[in-house]
């Protein structure tokens, strides 16, 4: 199967553009959501947290505490290590297992870090990205979470930039008020199917101009 990679920076969009493509039929794995479950009470990260983090980063519920948790790693890069250590390997697990379920001629995968992880260029054929200014990702995330401006452009800055995502792209989502997603993602679509049908190698190009 033809296998998209989707990633964007917090509140470019991610979860708009995948439902998007989903109403066309294009199955969706979302790591975010793996990531969730696998931090769910029961999940399978949970013995390993609560080991090498303790109790005080576990909820009544048997779940990770996802805002003691991210206060943590914002600030320790070591923590942030550790926790990508266990999350990363069973989050793989759990993709793969999803994908040997779905059939279709393409998937899109959600994935927040494909730009951070080099690894990802070997298990995905494209890389799509969501891209707006950063302006628009803060007004985002505030109007969405109720995070303050100070709490989000942390965030913003825990991950890559704008540029280092611009510069792995195959191709060029932009969702800003004055650029509508749908006809963007209707071409790619079309060109996702296309490409899904082609067994030579084809040159990646940009569709920033979409």
């Amino acid at each position: 199967m033809f296998k998209v990679g989707l990633t964007g920076g917090i509140g470019s969009g991610k979860t708009t553009v995948a439902n998007t493509f989903a109403a066309y039929g294009v199955p969706i794995v979302d790591t975010d959501l793996i990531a969730h479950r696998v931090t769910a009470s029961g999940g399978t990260a949970m013995h390993s947290i609560r080991e090498q983090f303790g109790s005080t980063f576990i909820t009544t519920e048997g779940a990770m505490n996802r805002t003691k948790m991210r206060e943590l790693v914002f600030n320790n890069a070591q923590a942030k290590q550790l926790l990508e250590s266990i999350l990363h390997p069973l989050i793989r697990i759990e993709m793969d297992r999803e994908m040997q379920a779905i059939s279709g001629p393409y998937v899109i995968c959600v994935v927040p870090l494909l730009a951070e992880e080099g690894n990802w260029r070997k298990r995905v054929d494209r890389f799509l990205v969501v891209d707006c200014a950063v302006q628009t990702q803060v007004a985002n995330v505030i109007r969405r979470n109720s995070f303050t401006c100070k709490q989000v452009q942390a965030i913003i800055a825990s991950q890559a930039t704008r540029q280092t995502r611009l510069a792995v792209a195959d191709d060029i989502l932009i969702n800003e008020i004055n650029r509508s997603l749908l006809p963007q993602i209707a071409l790619l679509h079309q060109l996702y199917l296309y490409l899904a049908r082609c067994s030579i190698p084809l040159q990646r190009r940009i569709l920033s101009n979409v």
